[in-house]
């Protein structure tokens, strides 16, 4: 499946992004390099490798900082009481007393 210019053009558009001929041009050249590497990468035969869960066999277990020997211990999950939201809509510069009230960040 290949991109073309009206996909660039339409994801620009949903992204507000005002392109030029060439940004676009780069664009297109580079989304589907992607395209055709991932097609590369189907091709290849992965039935004999094992899924992963975690990218590290030592989940959990750091290894030492070859600076200062140091590790760093990642800490159990445990259950602890949120802010209660009261307590948060204190903090709020503006709200309307159940909500946040933030500017406008989109203009369409």
């Amino acid at each position: 499946m290949k991109v073309t210019e009206k996909d660039v053009a339409y994801v620009a558009d949903l992204a507000n992004l005002e392109l030029t001929d060439q940004e676009r041009q780069r664009m297109l050249k580079d989304l589907n390099s992607i395209l055709d590497y991932i097609d590369r990468l189907n091709e290849l035969d992965t039935s004999n490798v094992p899924p992963m869960a975690q990218i590290s066999a030592t989940f959990g277990q750091s290894e030492p900082n070859p600076m200062d020997g140091s590790r760093q211990n990642w800490r159990e999950d445990e259950l602890r009481p949120c802010l209660a939201h009261s307590e948060a809509m204190k903090n709020a510069p503006e709200s309307d007393g159940d909500f946040f009230k933030v500017p406008k960040v989109i203009e369409r």
